[in-house]
Parts: structure tokens; sequence; C-alpha cells
């Protein structure tokens, strides 16, 4: 299995997390939804340092050269991922957890005003 690791820095960007995170809710997450050998995605953000990435998970024989959705994420940011890795997985494990089916993170829960 392998995973990659697409990291923004958005300094340079008009882009923020939030319009980023309206883009995941309004169009960005759904065509990935039929990418074969994807076993998972997940966007990641840091308010913080004003970053945000994706990480995605592929089975060992998918084919990392056929064709996927854009990547809409850099068209929106305008420019390439700051950090891109490509790395083996060792293990993965899914703990206990309160997480309900639905829980499909920030940008499908409430709109909030950002902190």
């Amino acid at each position: 299995m392998k995973a990659a690791v697409s990291w923004w820095d958005l300094a340079g960007s008009a882009q923020t997390i939030d319009s980023l995170r309206d883009y995941l809710r309004e169009e960005g997450v759904e065509p990935w939804e039929r990418v074969h050998g994807m076993r998972l995605k997940f966007w990641i953000s840091d308010r913080e340092t004003n970053r945000w990435g994706a990480v995605m998970l592929w089975d060992a024989n998918a084919d990392l050269t056929a064709p996927m959705p854009p990547n809409r994420a850099a068209e929106l940011i305008g420019y390439p991922p700051t950090v891109r890795i490509l790395t083996d997985v060792e293990a993965i494990v899914e703990g206990i957890h309160a997480g309900q089916s639905g829980d499909r993170g920030l940008a499908f829960g409430p709109v909030r005003n950002p902190s």
C-alpha cells in the first residue's frame, strides 16, 4: 500500500482554508468517490500555519498513472503543492471511536466563523 501527501502553504494564494472548505462541500469530494485503487482520501488543514492538503491511501497494485479527477485544489490555489510525497504504508489500524458513519469532517459540519 502507498500513501500520498500533498501540502500547500497558502501564503502566496488568494484562497483560504474557508474558501477551500467551501470548494470541498460544493464539488471537491464527489469526483474522488469513483477512483479505482484509492482506499481513502482525506483533506487536512492547519489554520495556525495557513496550510491545506490531502492524504490518500492507495492499494499496492493501484495504477497511479491512470486518469484521475482534475486537481482543482492546485487550480484554485494557483500553484502546485509546497510538499508532495509518496511513501510505503507499513501498517494501518482503525481504533474504537465515537465517530458516526455520517461524520465527514469540518467541510460538511455546521458552517462556523473562523476562530
